[in-house]
């Protein structure tokens, strides 16, 4: 039992020891992710598509709004020469347009959102394999994102922006 207790005690120093090596030959670089997807023309195109559908999205709610305004104005300047249950109607006329506008604006952030996904996830991609090209072509074991806020306070080892940014062509 003592003889394995010392072999036990011996394996953990040969693991510590080759984990230990194995950490001092791993090399760490950092890249701020969001500048480089920022500076890429996909990104940039993404964003103008979608800013684009936004335009149209927001004009379309306003000429709903618009509408349902103008409809009601008339309404309430016409509600003293109908009867009640006319009136009534109306109102109710007001509330499926009030509800039909929330239901669109509704439906164009759900489709943005999904414009938003289809259109951007390439771009994320494409940055995330060029990292990883640059990062293993230098020899880098880990890559950290000094983006602002991501949780890297202080980032002073190799910058693989300029790199990957080449790899990219931009």
């Amino acid at each position: 039992m003592k003889n394995f207790k010392t072999f036990l005690i011996a394996l953990s120093f040969v693991f510590a020891g080759a984990f230990t090596a194995q950490a001092q030959d791993s090399k760490v670089a950092h890249i701020a992710t969001q500048d480089l997807i920022e500076a890429m023309p996909s990104y940039k195109s993404a964003m103008t598509q979608l800013e684009k559908l936004s335009k149209t999205y927001e004009s379309e709610m306003q000429n709903l709004y618009k509408e349902a305004q103008s409809k009601n104005e008339r309404y309430q300047s016409e509600a003293s020469s109908k009867t009640d249950e006319e009136n009534e109607a109306r109102a109710l006329e007001l509330q499926a347009d009030q509800q039909k506008i929330m239901q669109y604006r509704q439906t164009a952030q759900q489709e943005l959102a999904k414009k938003e996904e289809e259109l951007i996830k390439p771009v994320l991609e494409k940055a995330r394999q060029a990292i990883q090209k640059v990062a293993r072509a230098k020899g880098y074991s880990y890559v950290l994102d000094s983006t602002t806020g991501t949780g890297v306070l202080l980032a002073d080892g190799y910058d693989l922006m300029n790199d990957v940014k080449k790899d990219l062509g931009i």
